[in-house]
Formats: C-alpha cells, sequence, structure tokens
C-alpha cells in the first residue's frame, strides 16, 4: 500500500509518521508513505500557496493551481483509488471507514490549512472528504496522521499479533472489554476473578457482556446504529 500525504507544513508530520507502529510498518515495506511540500508548486519568487478569499472572509485559503500541480504529478506516476480530504464537514471517521481504506492499493491524503482549500479543488480533484469530529483544527496534518495510523495497522504484518485489531473498540460495532495486566492486584485493586479462571468460555462471555454495558452506559448511538 501507499499513502501520498500533500501538505502546507510537512514537518508537522515528521514524528507521527516515523515511531511505533506506523514506522515499523514502512521499516518492514508494508506501507510506502510521502509527505509531498506543497510549495514545490508555490507561485512566485516567494513560492506562494495561499491567496486572500474572493468575498472579503478572513483567513488566507489554499490556491487551486499548486494543488492540481501536486496531485497531477503523483497521478501521472500511479494510478489513486481515492483523493481525500481531511475536512470538518466530510464523513466522520469510523472503523469501518478505515477497514474499506486500509484494503485500497494507492491513496492521497490532501491536508488543509490556513482557512481551507480553493472549492474547485474540492469539486473536481478529491474523491472523498473525512473528518476526525465535529471541531476545528489549524491544519490537516493533525487528522492525516490519525487517518493513516488507523489504515496502516489494519495492514497485515503491521501488529505484531494481527488478531489484537479484531478486538478493538468498534471493529465488532461495540466498545472494547476492559483490559488487565500484572500484578493481580495493586494498591488493594484486583483483576476481576474471572480473567484468572483459566476458562475460555467464561473469559469470552464475561468481555462480550462488559462490552455491550460499556456501550450502552457510554455510546448507546452505537447500539441504536
Amino acid at each position: 500500500m501507499r499513502i501520498d500525504i500533500i501538505s502546507a507544513v510537512p514537518e508537522l508530520l515528521e514524528s507521527p509518521l516515523a515511531h511505533s507502529i506506523v514506522g515499523r510498518a514502512i521499516k518492514k515495506g508494508l506501507v510506502e508513505i510521502e509527505v509531498h511540500n506543497l510549495r514545490k508548486y508555490g507561485l512566485g519568487p516567494r513560492k506562494n500557496i495561499d491567496d486572500y478569499s474572493y468575498g472579503g472572509d478572513a483567513g488566507m485559503v489554499l490556491m487551486v493551481e499548486p494543488v492540481f500541480k501536486m496531485i497531477e504529478e503523483l497521478r501521472s506516476q500511479r494510478e489513486y483509488d481515492e483523493v481525500i480530504y481531511m475536512s470538518p464537514d466530510g464523513e466522520l471517521l469510523t472503523q469501518a471507514v478505515s477497514n474499506e481504506l486500509s484494503l485500497k492499493e494507492n491513496i492521497i491524503i490532501l491536508c488543509g490549512h490556513y482557512k481551507g482549500i480553493d472549492h474547485r479543488i474540492r469539486e473536481h480533484l478529491v474523491t472523498r472528504e473525512i473528518s476526525v469530529g465535529d471541531y476545528v483544527v489549524s491544519g490537516g496534518e493533525i487528522p492525516a496522521a490519525l487517518l493513516s495510523d488507523s489504515i496502516v495497522r489494519l495492514i497485515p504484518g503491521a501488529l505484531t499479533d494481527e488478531t489484537s485489531a479484531l478486538s478493538d473498540s468498534f471493529q465488532d460495532g461495540l466498545l472494547s472489554a476492559p483490559v488487565y495486566t500484572r500484578p493481580v492486584e495493586f494498591n488493594g485493586w484486583k483483576v476481576p476473578d474471572v480473567l484468572l479462571s483459566g476458562n475460555p468460555k467464561l473469559i469470552r462471555a464475561w468481555q462480550d457482556e462488559q462490552a455491550l454495558e460499556r456501550t450502552r452506559r457510554l455510546r448507546p448511538h452505537l447500539l441504536d446504529e
């Protein structure tokens, strides 16, 4: 799999993509992630990539020409399944979305910045828009890192134990059950006896019950869905 990320501030993506599960997946050759500096196609001697918006609204807007040229260059090298724009008004990122995207071969992730991007990019170049929540951050870089991480960890071989992802929250539409590790007792706080029973059937029943209870209490809308 290959992920190409287009950014006005590529430095923001260096650390999140270089370590932990994503970094190891890259080193294993399971995924290629390339971050592209949009200023490569900036205009004029100062490599400008943004301008004032028509209509007089406050804030700078990423211009259509640098983004078009960057995407055109990438598309000349390979075919892409999706060109994704990280946007607060896109479809909400869910586990189902990450599962679907993990099966793609090549995707582009476009990071907005400042006030956003010229809407013509969204109309003619973007194939999908994804939001990480109903709030606004300074740019699309952190959301792009979140999306990339949620995708990469699902690629076979990215996790040491591939079955681990199957028990993640939301994978089956529910929150996950509580988890514990050693010691059995700390400060008077004990691990539930059922987890020490060695009985897989009882443990699984307890985990299912806990997952349902936590979902009902913390994310009841998931049960409606």
